[in-house]
């Protein structure tokens, strides 16, 4: 099925949303795997939250408040709270600059600026200190809400980067198995696939070598994706 063209926004996408530079579809696939890192990072090493899927995250906070032993309200209320700020910022970057490759260029490079931070902290102070675990949430979880309302102007369908639960679901439902004509199926497989590695990298890291590395890991894949995504075609 082809989408409908979306309504002409001054801030919107280009009527080729996937043709800028480093096309879209790729940049949004590596931004995927940076969400897999970061998830990694606070779920295994941010004691059982989320700071990119906030899906996942509300779910933790109902388990929470339900008294759920190794869940904490507080962690989880300061992602959501910080990633809804990111959020906000993210839309303001949006409506006060025309250009998306300017609103883009400037989203990448708040999120690697904050992961890199993220990642000073997590080397510089015990991964299980107070400080360095809602430091970590905050920057880490303001660089993701900012780049998802990002994400989500781009309009781009089946890579929204940080949740896939839609696009399974288009993955099956729109298969031949399903009665449709498989469409869009290598987006959306690559989507699921770019998560997954980015979660088995993150897992790896944090298990062997602390948060340090995938968070740093994450902000020079956001750095590099700033530089050469914006181009001219």
């Amino acid at each position: 099925m082809t989408p409908e063209p979306p309504e002409p926004d001054a801030t919107g996408p280009d009527p080729d949303p996937e043709a800028r530079g480093v096309r879209l579809v790729r940049v949004l696939l590596v931004l995927t795997v940076v969400s897999g890192l970061i998830d990694a990072v606070s779920f295994l090493g941010l004691r059982h939250i989320f700071t990119a899927n906030m899906t996942g995250n509300v779910l933790v906070i109902g388990f929470a408040a339900a008294g759920v032993p190794g869940f904490s309200v507080p962690h989880s209320v300061t992602s959501l709270g910080c990633f809804l700020a990111g959020a906000v910022a993210g839309g303001r970057v949006i409506h006060a600059v025309g250009s998306h490759r300017l609103w883009a260029r400037t989203t990448l490079t708040v999120e690697s600026a904050l992961l890199a931070a993220a990642a000073v902290v997590a080397f510089a102070a015990p991964d299980e200190a107070s400080g360095t675990v809602y430091s970590v949430i905050a920057l880490t979880a303001f660089a993701l809400g900012m780049r998802t309302a990002t994400v989500r102007k781009l309009g781009v369908a089946d890579l929204p980067t940080t949740v896939l639960t839609m696009t399974l679901t288009g993955l099956a439902s729109e298969s031949h198995a399903g009665g449709g004509h498989g469409t869009r199926f290598r987006r959306r497989a690559a989507a699921v696939a770019a998560l997954f590695a980015g979660a088995l990298l993150g897992a790896w890291l944090v298990i062997h070598h602390g948060l340090g590395p995938p968070l740093l890991l994450a902000a020079l894949l956001s750095g590099a994706l700033a530089l050469t995504a914006s181009g001219r075609p």
